[in-house]
């Protein structure tokens, strides 16, 4: 068990397909300290294209490890322009949390793929690196994801605010952390997140966001099309749960295609989509949250935050007004699993991912430059 304060650097390649982020913190594995450092390298369109293409692969193809070495090269200029701006060396970093990308996932069927290529990480920075986080939730009957919310927890412990409180991530899916007076935790992935709303930007503007919302802000919904959506199975199932970034595509998808909808009234349905699929996860919360703060890029999206505000009924901040880095929580997160992996403690735990015992997770890979 390794124990003490250590340098980590966490990465996260999110389902929305921008790009890498990387972060830098200090943990020993419960408490944490934030450095501020953080950068965000994005993916060439092309890059983007070759990734896409790897979704709903149950199994490798064979072009897939070129893929696989393409975006790990992006993470190691990520880690690169990190250690420039913190002015910081490589032997000071302890581990390198990498996460991959996820390309399937389908628990139930015992399948969780992130695509990447660790021990090249590991090799081109001479830094440890921990990757395959999901791998042995899954194998213990989990649902392997969400895996952020023993970070959350861990940050909101210094917050100062009343519980029970909910930390909301609205990335490609958008997933909930439930904590308690008590520090209970309930984790589970809520519905569609930015994925739906960016591809539906791409194929029509060719940009791939809703740039603030303004989009979604200058249409109108179609209230029938939340309706058809929430009679999805998916929000009555009791959680933990989690969806892969397709789960749900072609309903929504078909549904906004049937209506023959323009560009912007397509955004607002998409995004209230997002919005209800959120609402409908309160009904299993064991207390309703007093207030929600958001991460990721959802919550830059004003029309998502406005209906959110709206429809919740509470205080629905962005978790940057906690000091936090909305946009770098989840690559902490990896760097904070990474440690809990050295110091072989749990990343994964009954309510947060329906594994039946805490769970540790992970492997280790040493670069041959440290040995």
């Amino acid at each position: 068990m390794t124990t003490g304060w250590i340098k980590a650097i966490g990465m996260m390649s999110g389902t929305s397909l921008d790009g890498v982020d990387a972060a830098l913190i200090e943990t020993d594995g419960v408490d944490v300290r934030r450095t501020g450092h953080a950068v965000f390298v994005p993916y060439s369109p092309e890059l983007r294209e070759r990734m896409r293409a790897c979704f709903g692969n149950r199994s490798a193809t064979n072009t897939e490890h070129v893929v696989a070495d393409d975006l790990t090269l992006v993470h190691v200029d990520a880690i690169n322009m990190l250690l420039d701006r913190a002015s910081i060396s490589p032997s000071e970093i302890g581990v390198i949390g990498f996460h991959g990308q996820t390309v399937f996932h389908e628990p139930a069927s015992g399948i969780t793929r992130q695509i990447g290529t660790p021990d090249m990480l590991a090799e081109k920075t001479g830094i440890p690196v921990v990757a395959d986080f999901r791998l042995a939730d899954v194998a213990a009957g989990g649902e392997g994801a969400p895996l952020a919310p023993v970070y959350h927890a861990a940050l909101m412990k210094s917050a100062g605010v009343d519980m029970p409180v909910a930390v909301l991530n609205i990335g490609g899916v958008s997933n909930v952390t439930w904590i308690g007076p008590d520090e209970e935790l309930l984790a589970f992935d809520c519905g569609p997140g930015n994925a739906r709303i960016d591809d539906w930007m791409l194929r029509h503007t060719g940009t791939p966001v809703d740039l603030n919302g303004a989009t979604a802000a200058s249409g109108l919904p179609d209230p029938m099309i939340e309706v058809r959506f929430l009679e999805d199975p998916y929000f009555d199932r009791i959680p933990p749960k989690s969806l892969d970034r397709e789960d749900m595509a072609l309903r929504i998808d078909g549904l906004v295609a049937e209506a023959k909808l323009g560009v912007a009234d397509g955004a607002a349905t998409l995004a209230q989509c997002t919005v209800a699929a959120i609402v409908a996860g309160v009904n299993h919360l064991p207390e309703a949250p007093l207030q929600w703060f958001v991460c990721g890029g959802g919550r830059h999206n004003d029309y998502l935050m406005a209906q959110l505000n709206n429809r919740l009924g509470v205080p629905v901040r962005s978790v940057d007004e906690l000091d936090w880095d909305g946009d770098a929580v989840e690559a902490e997160c990896f760097g904070y699993l990474a440690v809990r992996h050295l110091c072989d403690l749990p990343l994964s735990f009954p309510g947060t991912t329906g594994v039946p015992e805490p769970c540790r997770g992970g492997k280790l890979y040493h670069s041959k430059k440290a040995a």
